[in-house]
């Protein structure tokens, strides 16, 4: 087999496993498990060494950490705890655009908005749920080290390059683009938590997702995309929802999911322009059939909320980063 069929076969095969694992055991917040798995897993990423990978899992651990001692101690106070969470946003985006890992900033992200919400419900909740977005996170490291071992590379494929780490010193653009992002997550963020409104936290959640770069081009474009590759999502879980409710049997389903990962992956290692929708209408598809397989759920009602929720969190990140390009300071003119 070539490279692309080895990448294809990792993705179906790793995916099949994690989504048997999630719908099988559905621990807290499980189906997190098959939705990291499709991101990475779609990565032209060769064998993580041991060092990267239980580097990862410490990242998680801080992520999660960070994430619980704010929940705790600050957030009953609110007069300190939403600057806080200001500041803490800000580093999180400063790091990333200072070179610093994408892991730990989504991990930081989740934690640092999804606990106080939560908390909000009730902190044994919190806790509890962000456990299960640990364990799926360490799960999903562990599945790749499998699925390389399963389906290994080719002799003489290189190792995944080190980190080049984080740029020293202080990054004026850095610290610009950070406070842009922070400007833009941190009002959402305050209204979401405040009211409570667990059932709405997606956008909240794509919302600082779209502001990882706070180029206005950038969060339009990242916006549009995963609207397109929710509807692309959305027509596969479609037909994989009514298979499902003519054959309602768990192992029916992990076929299903692995003959619909086999032919996302091909589509995702083609090099096709369509290429770059699909690892997120994976995702979107394995949100889907998730949430429209829960008791009483409806799949029209499901699909129709989660491309709301997406245009929603699109829509408030454009118009935010429109109304603060006009509004943020401009470098002055260079005298010819």
């Amino acid at each position: 087999m070539n490279l692309k069929q080895i990448r294809t076969l990792r993705y179906a095969t790793g995916l099949t496993i994690a989504c048997a694992l999630a719908f099988g055991i559905a621990w807290p917040l499980s189906f997190l498990f098959p939705i990291l798995s499709a991101m990475l897993l779609a990565m032209p990423l060769p064998k993580l060494t041991l060092s990267q990978g239980l580097r990862n899992i410490q990242e998680t651990l801080f992520a999660f950490a960070v994430g619980y001692v704010y929940t705790v101690f600050l957030f009953p106070y609110p007069v300190i705890c939403m600057p806080l969470l200001g500041l803490a946003l800000f580093h999180t985006y400063y790091y990333l655009n200072r070179g610093g890992s994408f892991w730990l900033v989504l991990m930081l992200l989740l934690c640092l908005l999804l606990m106080p919400m939560l908390a909000g419900l009730s902190e044994g909740l919190a806790i509890g749920v962000v456990s299960g977005l640990v364990l799926s996170s360490w799960l999903t490291i562990a599945l790749l080290w499998l699925t390389h071992y399963l389906v290994p590379d080719p002799d003489g494929t290189p190792a995944l390059p080190a980190s080049p780490g984080v740029q020293p010193g202080f990054s004026p653009p850095a610290a610009a683009a950070a406070m842009k992002s922070m400007i833009v997550v941190l009002p959402i963020a305050i209204v979401f938590i405040a009211n409570n409104w667990s059932s709405q936290m997606l956008v909240m959640v794509f919302a600082a997702i779209f502001t990882l770069s706070p180029d206005l081009d950038k969060g339009k474009e990242a916006g549009l995309d995963s609207i397109k590759s929710t509807f692309i999502g959305g027509f596969t879980a479609f037909f994989i929802y009514w298979a499902l409710v003519a054959v309602p049997e768990y192992h029916f389903l992990i076929l299903l999911m692995f003959f619909a990962s086999l032919g996302f992956g091909t589509a995702i290692n083609s090099g096709r322009p369509i290429a770059k929708y699909l690892s997120s209408a994976m995702v979107a598809m394995i949100i889907l059939v998730n949430s429209s397989s829960a008791e009483g759920a409806d799949f029209s009602e499901v699909f129709l909320l989660r491309v709301l929720f997406i245009s929603m969190a699109a829509i408030y990140v454009v118009t935010a980063l429109m109304v603060l390009d006009v509004y943020w300071p401009k470098k002055a003119a260079v005298a010819s």
